[in-house]
């Protein structure tokens, strides 16, 4: 009898919990490079829309102290928008270590599934008509495709335009 494969990240776990259709994709990032989730479009050989990215941050005048926005690599954040779709006064960027330990994983490989704890998360209304996304899989070198719809449900998220 074969012996099941064990998920490789508490992200991917947690696709696999939930029964939903994903790939893992492979590929050995350039610790020099800024941009993960650049290099992972280039090394994937997908379109950098299609990449996600996913960013923490502290909300002031919300539901949660902290929430996650979820947009394509390429996208750069508005934090209004964002702040506006928490109902919340301000959002900013959370410092590096502060979403290490919200999320348990490493800046580069924050996955917005399968979270230490799970914050509040919005996603940017473009990427909801692909026919799949890229997300991390918890680490540098993982990324997890699959489908938007299924992205949102299992992150409880919402859909809002939060891209400048």
């Amino acid at each position: 009898m074969a012996k099941a494969r064990r998920a490789p990240t508490p992200a991917a776990a947690a696709l696999d919990a939930a029964g939903v259709i994903h790939r893992l994709h492979h590929f050995s990032p350039d610790p020099a490079i800024a941009s993960y989730g650049d290099a992972a479009a280039a090394a994937l050989g997908v379109d950098p829309a299609r990449v996600l990215k996913t960013l923490v941050t502290a909300v002031e005048g919300g539901t949660a102290p902290a929430a996650v926005a979820v947009l394509a690599v390429a996208g750069r954040l508005d934090l209004r928008a964002l702040a506006a779709a928490l109902g919340a006064k301000r959002a900013a960027m959370a410092a590096p270590a502060v979403a290490e330990r919200l999320t348990g994983y490493v800046v580069g490989g924050i996955s917005p599934l399968g979270q230490r704890r799970p914050l509040p998360t919005v996603i940017d209304v473009a990427a909801a008509g692909a026919e799949t996304v890229y997300v991390s899989g918890g680490r540098r070198g993982l990324e997890l495709e699959l489908c938007p719809a299924d992205l949102a449900r299992l992150t409880g998220a919402t859909w809002a335009p939060i891209t400048a």
